[in-house]
């Protein structure tokens, strides 16, 4: 009986699958040949199960990359994790590509820029020739002697002539003089007389300590005389004083500037002195006026922070202007020992501001000495009245206690400060 059951149900499933087959064939033919509303109906016809998508196979997700033309590619999953196991991606080495030039076409490569050497700030030069040496000088005695015997020739030439009186002559001693008269002969032993006189009276010079001579004669240098005491000296020859003393100038107030570049006024002190006496008088116009062009030119160049800050830094920027400095005077024959600054101030157009600056640096960090002196204060208070046992206290009133110790200490450093 059961087996004759399940044939007949058996052979009444079979119509109703052709049947179900049968229908699904017509409307994908359908579907082809007719109208979308036509397909789009017989599609809503088709078995839910049919209709569901497939599910995804198992297996690794794909990598996704971010990469830009400029940028290297950077894995998704190493920015937000979003994998627990992400998959290792092969990447190409990283190469930052450069920004175009504007006006350059994509794909286009530059032409290669030329390399310019930065050529270093040339050196000063003057004339080689220009070499300090001695000047041929002879001593003070041949130049009174040569002036006694000018005075003592203009006097022979006058007994000659018959020009001393009588009287004179009997009280020099002198026997009677022929009375010659003024011929050519006299004329002529009165100028050589005279002429040795002013050349041996004019060439005397009194040389002192730190002080020398150029001389030079019709524009060329003919030496330096350093000699003290007296001497004999060419009279013909161009004398140039110049001070070869250890010398100190302090500057007017000069424009700098610090590491910021904040506006100063500079003061130096500068400790020189000549070194070779030619190049400083001949090889440029005025030696001082060039060491304080120098000096100037120093301070633009080398930041200078106002006293009282920084001691390092002050002693930093004075070897730094004494090295510009020196190398720059050196050429002209000056020697500088030392360039620093004694006096900076902020320059006047900034002066207002930077002292309000000053103040509230200095009252912020009064007051943050004040507040940690303070809290550690409290804080050793309280420390000390609990691990004593003197009281014991709960969180609110430990609050309590250091809110009235921090209001008493600082209130006590006010009253002490005022």
């Amino acid at each position: 009986m059961s087996t004759n059951t399940t044939s007949s149900a058996e052979r009444s499933t079979e119509p109703s699958a052709e049947r179900s087959t049968q229908p699904s064939a017509g409307t994908s033919a359908a579907s082809a040949a007719g109208s979308p509303a036509e397909s789009a109906s017989d599609a809503r016809a088709v078995a839910p199960d049919a209709a569901r998508p497939a599910p995804p196979e198992a297996g690794p997700r794909p990598a996704r990359l971010i990469h830009n033309e400029a940028t290297t590619e950077i894995p998704v999953h190493l920015l937000f994790r979003d994998d627990p196991d992400p998959a290792p991606v092969p990447l190409r080495p990283a190469v930052v590509a450069r920004r175009q030039v504007p006006g350059e076409r994509p794909g286009e490569r530059p032409a290669a820029r030329r390399r310019v050497n930065a050529r270093p700030r040339p050196a000063p030069s003057v004339d080689p020739e220009l070499t300090e040496r001695p000047a041929r000088v002879l001593p003070g005695a041949a130049g009174v002697a040569a002036g006694l015997c000018g005075v003592a020739g203009c006097a022979a030439t006058s007994w000659w002539a018959g020009l001393v009186p009588p009287l004179a002559a009997q009280a020099l001693g002198l026997p009677a003089s022929a009375g010659a008269g003024l011929g050519p002969a006299q004329w002529a032993a009165y100028a050589a007389a005279g002429a040795l006189g002013m050349f041996g009276f004019g060439g005397l010079a009194r040389g002192r300590t730190g002080r020398a001579w150029v001389l030079g004669l019709f524009g060329r240098y003919r030496g330096t005389v350093r000699r003290t005491g007296l001497m004999w000296v060419n009279p013909l020859l161009l004398r140039r004083r110049v001070d070869v003393r250890l010398r100190h100038w302090r500057s007017e107030p000069m424009p700098a500037a610090d590491g910021n570049g904040v506006a100063l006024r500079a003061v130096t002190l500068v400790v020189w002195r000549v070194r070779d006496t030619v190049r400083a008088t001949l090889g440029v116009e005025d030696h001082e006026t060039y060491l304080r062009e120098c000096v100037e030119a120093a301070l633009a160049r080398v930041p200078v922070e106002p006293l009282g800050t920084v001691r390092s830094s002050a002693d930093v920027a004075g070897d730094t202007l004494t090295r510009l400095v020196a190398a720059d005077a050196a050429p002209v024959g000056l020697e500088v020992f030392s360039v620093r600054p004694v006096r900076v101030e902020y320059a006047p157009e900034v002066a207002a501001a930077m002292h309000r600056r000053r103040i509230a640096a200095l009252d912020a960090a009064q007051r943050a000495s004040v507040l940690t002196s303070v809290v550690d204060s409290v804080e050793d208070t309280v420390t000390r009245l609990t691990m004593r046992g003197l009281v014991e206290l709960d969180d609110y009133e430990r609050k309590v206690l250091v809110k009235d110790l921090t209001v008493a200490f600082c209130a006590g450093r006010g009253d002490t400060g005022a």
